[in-house]
């Protein structure tokens, strides 16, 4: 007669986990996910073994990470549900910095970028070179005159709708800003210390680069903007007081991160997106840095 050499059947059946989800069901199955032991009720077939219900609900149900089959835009950003949501938000802050000078013109002495006023032998009282760098920014949301805000807002609609889709938000938001203060950092080197410039030019030129990039990546035909490009840099040098150190400024910023954001290789992308715009900053830093000291 045959003896089992490893017990009675009950002691085998007894030594099965049981299902985490359900303890009173022993199996022998379990997660390829989490490897933790499920029962034929909570089994979900996957490309490689089961997944249970758990890993399923919170990730892809494909063994990747939760976010490894979200849709992503051109440059690695997540699709939003409203793609123009940022550039009606800066519309929406132009506008408002437009209609507070408006009631209160002397608020502009407070937010133009300016290097140092009033100038020698008086001695500056205020500017970016008396430590007021925040004139680097809020220069870039003030306008006085319709013209100027109904220009730079058709330009940010025009161009930041498409590009805030294309790149994200988060990368969108890193382009505008990173072009407006390269832009203002360059007027703050060149123009005089006494010459108050402002206006969301440099960040407009910044759009105007980066979508000339992206155009040339997608293979599209870059005529328009190639012309409206030309027309705006025409006007700049031949329309008097432009400042044109902060499109020149800004165009450069902005065809440098175009390139970055849409060029960059899949596996180190934000690093090299990001990356560069960080450089940019640590530019505009310096750059500020030296202007304040030739004018202190």
């Amino acid at each position: 007669m045959d003896q089992a050499a490893g017990g009675s059947p009950q002691d085998a059946h007894s030594s099965l986990p049981s299902c985490y989800r359900h303890p009173d069901r022993e199996t022998g199955i379990r997660c390829t996910r989490c490897e933790r032991p499920i029962c034929p009720e909570c089994m979900i077939s996957a490309s490689v073994g089961f997944q249970c219900p758990n890993c399923v609900r919170d990730g892809s149900g494909t063994g990747h990470a939760p976010g490894a089959s979200t849709p992503r835009t051109i440059a690695g950003g997540t699709i939003a549900a409203d793609p123009r949501l940022l550039t009606k938000i800066l519309v929406g802050i132009n506008v408002a910095v437009f209609i507070a000078v408006q009631a209160s013109p002397s608020l502009v002495n407070h937010l133009a970028l300016v290097g140092a006023w009033p100038p020698a032998p008086w001695g500056p009282t205020q500017g970016v070179a008396e430590g007021e760098w925040y004139r680097l920014i809020t220069s870039m949301f003030t306008h006085e005159a319709i013209w100027h805000i109904a220009f730079n807002m058709l330009a940010l609609w025009w161009l930041g709708g498409p590009l805030e889709a294309a790149l994200g938000r988060t990368r969108y938001l890193a382009l505008y800003f990173t072009s407006g203060l390269a832009g203002s950092a360059l007027t703050y080197l060149l123009a005089s210390g006494s010459t108050a410039s402002l206006g969301a030019s440099g960040a407009i030129f910044g759009l105007f680069g980066a979508t000339a990039v992206l155009m040339r990546r997608l293979n599209q035909d870059m005529r328009p903007v190639i012309a409206l490009l030309v027309i705006n840099l025409i006007l700049t040098f031949g329309w008097s007081n432009i400042a044109w150190q902060a499109h020149i400024g800004g165009l450069v910023a902005g065809l440098v991160i175009g390139y970055a954001m849409v060029h960059a290789p899949r596996e180190r992308r934000a690093l090299i997106q990001f990356g560069t715009c960080a450089l940019l900053l640590v530019a505009v830093v310096l750059i500020t840095l030296l202007r304040t000291a030739q004018l202190a």
